[in-house]
């Protein structure tokens, strides 16, 4: 063979061999690629609104595509039906009976208590908060960020992240807390007669337009997430990212929020992972959300802290939970 063509087949045999390394290169960076995480946190929104449970009048496209894309769960519960120590149960994955004045309305965050965006940070993952995350409370006395850096909005957020690192963003809302615009929600088309009242609730046209008002803003909140899935597939980390739609506890009516009835501790919620989490996924076992803290440290390939009293949810979401979850505390 000629001297031209032994030097031309080398050449491109070289140049075959750094496209596929390149490529196989390419690949590994894109398996080791860790996840994202986006929880998006409701303020009062309890069990069972939402049309994926069956309720005839709320619309929540998101929520109800989250779970048919994902996991719904039928009996999550919160560690307690009170904004405060709620949030912090979910954060530390602890009870909130364990955490002093972190599962106590308007107190302080102990330092001896470490939250999960923490933890994370650390490991470096980039965290971020919108909204409300742990309170009503004093978190800035202990000169920490709880939750992370706070931003105005999610796209905010996604603009000034590095580009190459993980995320952990806590999406968080004041809807559909109280007060509400009186009327909105007959005014916006809802057809009072056809809502569904928990059977303490009077029957009545106050109260039916009072729920209605309510289910307004659980909507408002529904929209506010799918406007957060929209700018995930934008930028194409929308299946890199585990996403986890829930709410702190029951709506904020009577025998509700602030009471260990399901109306008060029993919530919605939705997990979509498409790495993980097969489409269609129905968990009926009871969980609590301070799982959700273990299983945050678990989808990042963190130590879960020894002090976590929650369960990973993935392995249930896998079909080999050895966890017994035929009960859940709350109070």
């Amino acid at each position: 063979m000629p001297i031209r063509a032994v030097r031309f087949a080398t050449q491109l045999l070289l140049l075959f061999t750094l496209i596929l390394t390149q490529h196989v290169g390419a690949q590994n960076r894109e398996s080791t690629k860790k996840p994202n995480i986006l929880f998006a946190f409701a303020d009062d929104w309890g069990w069972p609104h939402a049309g994926v449970y069956g309720d005839p009048v709320v619309k929540t496209p998101t929520f109800d595509r989250l779970a048919k894309e994902g996991a719904l769960f039928h009996n999550a519960y919160v560690s307690s039906p009170s904004c405060t120590p709620s949030r912090g149960a979910l954060l530390t994955g602890q009870y909130h009976w364990r955490l002093e004045g972190a599962g106590n309305l308007w107190s302080v965050f102990p330092n001896k208590f470490t939250t999960y965006p923490e933890l994370l940070a650390k490991a470096g993952y980039v965290t971020g908060v919108s909204s409300k995350g742990w309170g009503p409370g004093r978190p800035e006395t202990a000169g920490r960020q709880l939750v992370g850096p706070r931003f105005r909005n999610f796209d905010a957020f996604l603009k000034k992240r590095p580009k190459d690192k993980p995320f952990c963003y806590w999406l968080g809302t004041s809807d559909p807390h109280r007060g509400y615009v009186k009327g909105s929600g007959k005014k916006s088309g809802m057809d009072l007669s056809k809502i569904k009242l928990f059977a303490h609730f009077p029957d009545s046209l106050e109260v039916r337009g009072d729920v209605a008002d309510y289910y307004l803003e659980v909507q408002r909140f529904d929209r506010l997430v799918g406007s957060a899935l929209a700018a995930l597939e934008k930028i194409g980390e929308i299946d890199n990212t585990i996403i986890v739609m829930s709410g702190d506890h029951g709506m904020p009516f009577p025998r509700c929020k602030s009471n260990n009835y399901d109306s008060g501790a029993r919530i919605p919620l939705a997990i979509r992972w498409p790495a993980k989490v097969k489409a269609g996924t129905v968990i009926n076992d009871f969980v609590s959300l301070t799982d959700l803290a273990p299983t945050f440290y678990e989808t990042a390939g963190v130590p879960i802290p020894g002090d976590v009293t929650g369960h990973s949810l993935l392995p249930l979401l896998a079909g080999k939970d050895k966890t017994d979850r035929s009960y859940v505390l709350h109070g």
